[in-house]
């Protein structure tokens, strides 16, 4: 019951952009990998040619390739994205399609929310809530840079909201994402050294405060619109499935 909410909560938020962004949506029982709305050297300076082809055609095609693997003829093979991380990360025998599904939906929605005209500062709705719980976007930014920085090891940091439309930065280890806690990934940040290290070596700070440049606010802003915030409309199935 609870993964069916959790689930629920994270598809609100995704089925709108599912086709466009490949991030739901699995084709003859496969998932694609994510094609790209822009060439490897698009997000320069920020984001290298070497390493946007790498993450993309090597990391997130080999997350793609063994999930594909690992599903087929299971429970999980004709399930949503989102449903096979909430489902998978129940169990301990089910690790490995947890890890790379949940690299599937990081990398999506990631690649996803960057673009050469991004940049700026987010408007609507979205603006005023971060106004609301950190003062300005500045104060945000300081925070979830901080967030990123401080993060040990391996993983993902991001800005969420729960089904009410409060806002949270979070730390995920490793492949981890918090649709697993209940809340909806709105804006995502890698921290995976392979994100970054050809770019930056060591410099994960400079990495961060470098792809403010290119988030694409428009896209983080359709996530958080898509969750029901406007009119609440996902609380309705949210509760009557809290009833069951």
């Amino acid at each position: 019951m609870i993964c069916l909410m959790l689930w629920l909560l994270l598809l609100c938020a995704t089925t709108a952009q599912a086709e466009n962004d490949n991030i739901e949506v699995a084709q003859d029982g496969l998932f694609q990998l994510l094609v790209l709305p822009y060439d490897y050297d698009a997000l320069e300076p920020a984001i290298g040619r070497k390493t946007m082809q790498l993450h993309h055609s090597k990391h997130l095609k080999g997350y793609v390739d063994k999930l594909n693997r690992l599903i087929v003829g299971t429970r999980y093979a004709s399930m949503p994205l989102s449903r096979i991380v909430v489902l998978s990360d129940s169990t301990v025998y089910d690790q490995s399609v947890f890890n790379n599904a949940g690299q599937v939906l990081n990398h999506n929605l990631y690649f996803t929310q960057l673009s050469p005209d991004g940049g700026g500062e987010p408007q609507g709705i979205l603006a005023d809530a971060i106004d609301n719980k950190w003062g300005s976007f500045n104060a945000f930014k300081q925070a979830f840079n901080n967030s990123s920085a401080e993060l040990f090891g391996a993983g993902w940091v991001w800005l969420v909201c729960d089904h009410e439309g409060e806002l949270y930065i979070v730390q995920e280890p490793n492949g981890g994402n918090p649709v697993t806690r209940g809340l909806v990934p709105l804006l995502g940040v890698d921290v995976w050294e392979h994100a970054y290290y050809l770019d930056y070596q060591n410099r994960r700070s400079d990495y961060v405060d470098a792809l403010w440049d290119i988030v694409d606010w428009s896209v983080v802003e359709e996530r958080y619109e898509a969750t029901g915030v406007i009119e609440n409309n996902c609380q309705s199935a949210i509760e009557m499935l809290s009833e069951m």
